[in-house]
Parts: C-alpha cells; sequence; structure tokens
C-alpha cells in the first residue's frame, strides 16, 4: 500500500487553563473519552484488537468556496433543507440527549465543525446546557437543598481567523434535547408573539419563530447569535449568522456496519463525570464522542461578523459530551483534511485527567485514538490496546497507539496561541477554561504490527496543514 501523510486543517486543544498541568507524559489503557479536545494519535504498545473497518466512503466532492464582505443581510442561494429521517445511516450510539431529569449534577456539550481548505479557515460551534433540571438560577432555598449549581446554555463559535463569539443565557426553559437522535435547540430570543421550538422545525419556521438562537441535526445547523460581551480577554465578532446542510460519510465504525460507542459499553453507565462520542460529515457533526464525517451538500454559509462565507462539500465533523463536569485536564486532536491522501481520511484522538464517582476521590488517565483511512476504522482504546502519549501545556502533542494489529503515530504542532474558549465546570460553570486553534500542523503515521510487537510496513502517512 502507498504511504500516506496526513496533516490537520484544525488542531483543538482544549485544557483547563487554572488547574496546573503544565505538562504530561502518560502511558494509559483508553477507556472513556471526556471531552478532550485537540490532536489524537493511537497508542504505540499494548495488545489490543484493532478491528479493521470494512466500508469507508474514501471519496467526495471538493470543496468550492468564496469569501465576500457585503451588507447582505439573507442568501442569494440557500441549502437546502432536510428533515432528519428515522433510522438513519451511520447513528452512532448515544446520540441522543442524556439528561434523565434527576438533580443530579449534570451537562451536556455539543460539537461540530466545518473546514474550507481553499481559505484554510474553520468554524467550530460550540452548544452545552448545564443542569436543566433547574430551569432557572436556582433561589436560596434550592441551593439549600441541592447545593451549589450553575445553570443555562451556551453557545459559542471559534470562527475564521480564530476570533470568537458566545451568547449564555442562565435560563434553560427554552432548551430542547431528542432523546432519540441528535437533535437540539435553544431560542435565546423569540419574535414578539411566537412560541419557541421544542423540536427540529424547517428553517423558514424556524426563522418565523426566533431571533436569537439555533437549532442542528445531524443533516442540518442553523441559527443566529449575537456576542453577550463577557468575553473580554479575546478577539470577538458581533454576530454571526449561519445555514447548512450536512451528509454523514463516517460514524464510530465500518461504513454499512452497526456504529459503536467510543467507550464501549460502560457509555450506558453514568460512571465517569463525563463520556464523549463522536462523528464525522462533509459539514455535520455529532458530539458525546461519537465520530461522524459528515459531507456538506448544496451551497451553505457562514456570515461572521459581516464576512461572508459560501462553500459547498466542505469537510466537517461533529462530537458531543455528557457527565457530571469536564475533565479536570484534556487534551483532543482532530482532522479530517488531509493533503496529498488517497480517498477520506479522518482522524480523532482525545485524553483527559477524569474523575471517578465514588466514595473516595479517584481520577485516572485516559485517550483513545481512532483513524478512517482507505475504507477500514482502526481504533485504539484500553480495552483492545494501549495509548500512549506526550504532550506541552500547549504548542506540541505527541501520541502513539497498538492494538492486536495495527500501531499509530501523532504529532501536531502549532505556532499560533490559541483562542480561549469556555467550557462547563462544577465550580464555575461554563467559565474560561480551555485553548483551542484551528491553526496546526499535524503528521499521522500507521503501521502494519508485527507478530513480534515490531512495526511492519508502512500504509498509512499523511501530513496536514492548516497553518
Amino acid at each position: 500500500m502507498e504511504a500516506i501523510v496526513l496533516s490537520p486543517r484544525e488542531l483543538h486543544h482544549l485544557h483547563p487553563i487554572n488547574p496546573g498541568f503544565s505538562s504530561i507524559k502518560s502511558t494509559s489503557s483508553v477507556r472513556l473519552c471526556n471531552r478532550p479536545k485537540h490532536s489524537f494519535v493511537w497508542p504505540q504498545s499494548g495488545r489490543p484488537k484493532l478491528r479493521s473497518q470494512t466500508n469507508l466512503r474514501s471519496s467526495a466532492p471538493d470543496s468550492v468556496s468564496e469569501v465576500r464582505r457585503d451588507e447582505e443581510k439573507s442568501p442569494s442561494v440557500s441549502p437546502v433543507y432536510t428533515p432528519t429521517p428515522p433510522n438513519r445511516d451511520l447513528r452512532t450510539p448515544h446520540s441522543g440527549y442524556h439528561f434523565d431529569g434527576t438533580t443530579r449534577k449534570f451537562f451536556e456539550g455539543w460539537y461540530f465543525k466545518v473546514s474550507i481548505p481553499e481559505t484554510k479557515q474553520s468554524f467550530c460551534f460550540m452548544y452545552s446546557v448545564e443542569n436543566p433540571a433547574f430551569r432557572r438560577k436556582l433561589s436560596p432555598w434550592e441551593v439549600a437543598q441541592h447545593g451549589p449549581r450553575f445553570t443555562g446554555v451556551g453557545a459559542q463559535i471559534l470562527g475564521a481567523y480564530d476570533k470568537y463569539i458566545c451568547q449564555f443565557s442562565e435560563e434553560s426553559q427554552n432548551f430542547w434535547g431528542s432523546r432519540h437522535e441528535l437533535s437540539l435547540g435553544n431560542t435565546f430570543t423569540a419574535e414578539k408573539g411566537q412560541t419557541p421550538p421544542n423540536k427540529e422545525f424547517p428553517p423558514q419556521e424556524f426563522n418565523r419563530r426566533v431571533v436569537e438562537g439555533f437549532q442542528v441535526t445531524p443533516l442540518w445547523n442553523q441559527g443566529f447569535i449575537c456576542d453577550d460581551g463577557r468575553s473580554d480577554y479575546v478577539d470577538v465578532v458581533k454576530t454571526a449568522r449561519w445555514e447548512y446542510s450536512t451528509r454523514p460519510v463516517f460514524g464510530w465504525g465500518d461504513v454499512g456496519s452497526k456504529q459503536k460507542s467510543t467507550a464501549g459499553w460502560l457509555a450506558a453507565f453514568p460512571f465517569f463525570v463525563g463520556s464523549k462520542s463522536a462523528i464525522l460529515t462533509r459539514r455535520h457533526c455529532k458530539y458525546e464522542f461519537e465520530f461522524v464525517k459528515p459531507v456538506l451538500l448544496r451551497l451553505c454559509w457562514i456570515e461572521w461578523d459581516g464576512e461572508r462565507f459560501e462553500f459547498e462539500n466542505a469537510p466537517s465533523y461533529c462530537e458531543k459530551n455528557w457527565g457530571g463536569a469536564f475533565p479536570r485536564k484534556w487534551f483532543w486532536v482532530q482532522s479530517n483534511v488531509f493533503e496529498g491522501a488517497t480517498g477520506e481520511v479522518a482522524l480523532t484522538a482525545a485524553g483527559g485527567y477524569r474523575q471517578i464517582p465514588g466514595l473516595t476521590e479517584t481520577f485516572e488517565n485516559a485517550a483513545l485514538v481512532g483513524v478512517h483511512y482507505g475504507g477500514k476504522f482502526y481504533e485504539f482504546v484500553p480495552w483492545n490496546g494501549v495509548v500512549s502519549w506526550e504532550i506541552a501545556s500547549w504548542g506540541y502533542w505527541h501520541l502513539a497507539g497498538e492494538n492486536n494489529t495495527h500501531m499509530v503515530e501523532l504529532e501536531a504542532t502549532t505556532q499560533h496561541s490559541g483562542t480561549t474558549l469556555r467550557a462547563p465546570t462544577s465550580e464555575a460553570g461554563l467559565a474560561p477554561v480551555c485553548k483551542d486553534t484551528c491553526f496546526a500542523v499535524l503528521k499521522l503515521q500507521i503501521w502494519e504490527r508485527k507478530f513480534d510487537g515490531s512495526k511492519g510496513k508502512v500504509f498509512g502517512s499523511s501530513e496536514a496543514s492548516f497553518d
């Protein structure tokens, strides 16, 4: 097989800015990933079995994009909306909203990313809800009864030029999420006399009801938000508006096969502080940590503080996280835009230091790596192998993984300082505790594993650069 070198168009590294983990060197078996964002690489040592997937889409239309700055408020051409069908293909486990109605500490977050190769710009949409059992800020009586809780719904976007926007409300009564599908939305401000949506609506009806808010499904993402002025420490834009459609290409598993949970059977239980799921699409994504690669269809557009980005068939990614809170520390790397690679290539890697609930405070290091390449899915997780990593507090991420059949190695670097983002925390709610960037260089290599545990033939080596 030919060698392929993959470089990511985007590198995301989220790690708490305050708690001190300046640098980590660790080897760990992978379990559940909580919401690590940024570079991933599979373990180098271990005996996990890596299942080869059968059928991944290996080709996709080239993306087309245009950027223009004007005063247009409405698009000349609109993307085509398709309602979410029941029992859709590539649906990963845990796609639905996980809130169970109890008053235990809870958050859920969703992450959707779109990369535009021609402009080397990316947009990362992040939605979150915290402690939805309490629709508004807790009263003194509720605090005395349940303890302190932070409530609300947030919408953040890390967009072109690493600029940022955030709109947040302490109230969640206008948030909705499907229990069985990757569908959710929130209304920050409703049109006068209109009832906020409580389910997926066609875009025209959504626009008729909602002034400020969003809705997202596996096939559609739209919204309009205004920066609320709480982020004076970063370069912000005042407004963002978007509409785009997506076609899922990859899940967490082989195309044409039943999709898997990134945490295995343990994901069905609320054991950990957080869980994760991801998806790859072309202009579509999902977050729990389900990994799917969507493909953008038709004309899609994003208006970013007066600058309009139009594109078609741009690669996208999606994942979600849920649980009691984010890990104490975490890292994450993701890319599905690799230059010079033959066919579709997608990478997701993540790790963190998270709490295991129990009578005592117990923490563990955990990580995973997943690669779609050449029509197959290569998974490096704790129950089938080993993952090791060495990362700096910022700027350098190196991961290696190994299972019974393959070995993987990833190195990501960035010269950019990154942008401070918010994440749901138990101590301060949606707080600025992590950094992210979409400008980085990534190198990915995969080898066949020999019977003696050494590296065999290199069959995947690719580099990605969005610098």
